[in-house]
């Protein structure tokens, strides 16, 4: 279980492929106090540490994972937001993240506002149901509140967030360009809520 707040930016050493994608990603984590098999969240999605070497740690990316994130992140030289997973007792920071990523959006727009910068997200017609304005999302594992949001007639959705300068130097957003691709993650209560309205409609 992560929050959405990012404690490092990890780059990407190497990228070998083998039955999964073997990544070593360079982070300034003191890795005597991480654990093998500890999870870390990559850009939004959970990793385990298979091994750790000299400020590296190493983790394996299954297909399923690549075919269902932002293809940017796995590859030699990016820069990767990292949050270790939370511990019991933690300041809960941003909002409860899992660290799994429901759907890809593309950035669409990017103006400033005021200090900060306006991104807006196009997000496909499977997850744009569960986005509300003031609701938390997850860009590329960063905790955000949704300043609002256009529902277009094909089903599709464009929602906006602000970021501001501190999130914009300490993590990966303050680089996005449009047309690049983000993963997503809803809020989870939201995915829940639907559920059981799912399951209510069938009764």
């Amino acid at each position: 279980m992560f929050t959405g707040i990012i404690t490092d930016l990890g780059i990407v050493r190497s990228v070998e492929a083998r039955g999964d994608m073997r990544l070593i990603i360079d982070t300034s984590y003191d890795l005597e106090t991480v654990d093998m098999g500890a999870s870390i969240a990559c850009s939004g999605v959970c990793l385990t540490v298979v091994e750790k070497g000299t400020g590296s740690f190493t983790v394996d990316v299954s297909a399923e994972s690549v075919n269902r994130t932002a293809s940017a992140m796995w590859r030699k030289g990016a820069r990767l937001n990292l949050e270790r997973a939370c511990r019991v007792g933690d300041e809960l920071g941003g909002h409860i993240v899992t660290g799994h990523v429901d759907g890809i959006g593309t950035v669409v727009d990017i103006s400033p506002d005021g200090d900060s910068l306006k991104i807006d997200v196009s997000v496909p017609a499977m997850i744009a149901p569960f986005i509300a304005e003031k609701g938390s999302i997850t860009i590329d594992g960063v905790s955000l509140t949704v300043n609002g949001i256009d529902d277009q007639a094909d089903g599709t959705a464009r929602f906006s967030v602000n970021i501001i300068p501190h999130t914009a130097e300490k993590t990966t957003l303050g680089a996005l360009k449009a047309g690049e691709t983000v993963n997503l993650e809803i809020d989870v209560l939201a995915r829940y809520l639907a559920r059981m309205q799912q399951a209510m409609a069938r009764r």
